[in-house]
């Protein structure tokens, strides 16, 4: 049973309330390039799952069956106790993926927007190959590894609901459990904020470890890192901070800190480099946020290509031992692919129409050769000829500053 999958739906049915919300209060917490760049960051992240989960699965299994001290079988305990205990490794885990160069190159993408909502939740990293390093502990103490695996679901799934500002501080709740504020806090980029409320389920361990830090009334949590994204393109959003890592170990002449400068604390640079090569700040005195302006069909369009996109990782969710794996490699490479041209369509990029077309011969192509089942075939070509007739309609997005 995939508990992912089984969310997916109750995950934009609370989205679709979320923005009704939004529409009865007035509020501006939404805006579409934002909301699309998160939305499809998480499908590149469901994209290849399975071929994401094997190594990890695998090491797990290894070191249940060769490490482990303890059989502690399924009782109700057992899986209490499993939940409990995974989320402290969450938090260890968390904690370092904030506290370490490398670590936070593979964890930015969840911060790197500047709005918070139920689709920030979404934003889900593609590189996070050394997280399960981080659960072994559980398999020494003999939890079993599908066990492991659901509480781990479970643990994420949680986590969706705190991403939204339409909830208040929730008293006694808060000091025990995760919660909006709570998690607010972990988004925000003001110094105080910074590093602190790493629980996924508990807020007991910031508490305990000090990592805590409750929401202040007279200092609302600011979103995004102090490096800006300034781009909707959901493959930067990945790469941003592997690409300034490497580009400060190509650039500094100590060939210490070429190898030390992955592992040191999160923003540590060699100091040749900082001198040779400053990194602009953003300057939260004077905030305003990355945006764009889009028409209403360049608008619809993209969010056309992000349905496209979801049909797609849908048909690999549901298909996954029926589709041949070169098929299951071609829809991998064509999802990334495909995601770099709404985001690049939504930042006024120049080739963007250009690369949609070739994206959709492409795709219908493709449709002929894939064996995937008949809905999936017909929605998947509804769509991309629909996308084809309003696509000389589309216009390149402009930039403009978007209120604080």
């Amino acid at each position: 049973m995939d508990i992912i999958l089984l969310a997916v739906p109750f995950f934009f049915a609370l989205i679709a309330l979320e923005l009704v919300v939004e529409r009865v209060r007035g509020t501006d917490y939404y805006r579409l390039n934002d909301a699309l760049t998160s939305l499809t960051t998480g499908v590149l992240n469901q994209a290849y799952g399975a071929v994401k989960l094997l190594v990890p699965f695998t090491l797990y299994l290894w070191a249940y069956q060769h490490l482990a001290m303890f059989e502690l079988g399924q009782g109700w305990v057992v899986w209490v106790l499993a939940f409990i205990l995974y989320d402290l490794c969450y938090y260890w885990n968390h904690r370092l993926g904030h506290e370490m160069n490398l670590l936070w190159a593979a964890h930015v993408v969840h911060h790197n927007s500047e709005d918070y909502n139920l689709s920030t939740a979404l934003r889900q990293t593609s590189t996070s190959f050394l997280s399960a390093l981080f659960y072994l502990p559980l398999a020494v103490l003999g939890f079993e590894p599908l066990m492991v695996l659901t509480v781990g679901a479970l643990n994420l799934v949680y986590q969706f609901w705190v991403h939204t500002q339409h909830i208040d501080k929730l008293g006694w709740f808060d000091r025990v459990f995760v919660s909006p504020s709570n998690h607010r806090v972990h988004h925000g980029q003001n110094p105080v904020y910074v590093d602190r409320n790493y629980g996924g389920v508990f807020i007991l361990w910031d508490r305990l470890f000090g990592s805590f830090q409750e929401e202040l009334d007279d200092d609302p949590p600011i979103f995004g890192i102090r490096g800006a994204l300034n781009s909707w393109n959901p493959l930067w959003a990945n790469l941003q901070f592997y690409h300034q890592l490497w580009q400060d170990c190509l650039h500094t002449r100590n060939w210490g800190h070429k190898f030390t400068l992955w592992f040191r604390r999160t923003g540590w640079r060699p100091p040749d480099v900082v001198e040779r090569y400053p990194l602009q700040k953003t300057d939260l005195d004077h905030f305003q946020k990355f945006d764009t302006q889009l028409s209403v069909i360049s608008g619809g369009y993209a969010l056309l290509q992000y349905i496209i996109l979801s049909v797609l990782m849908l048909t690999m969710m549901l298909q996954l031992e029926s589709i041949p794996a070169t098929q299951q490699a071609w829809i991998v490479v064509f999802l990334f692919a495909a995601s770099y041209g709404t985001g690049a369509l939504m930042q006024g990029v120049t080739h963007a129409r250009a690369f949609e077309l070739v994206k959709h011969g492409l795709l219908l192509t493709s449709l002929a050769l894939w064996q995937i089942p008949a809905w999936s075939t017909t929605m998947l070509l509804t769509l991309s000829l629909l996308s084809l007739a309003l696509l000389p309609l589309v216009r390149a997005a402009t930039t403009k500053p978007a209120t604080a």
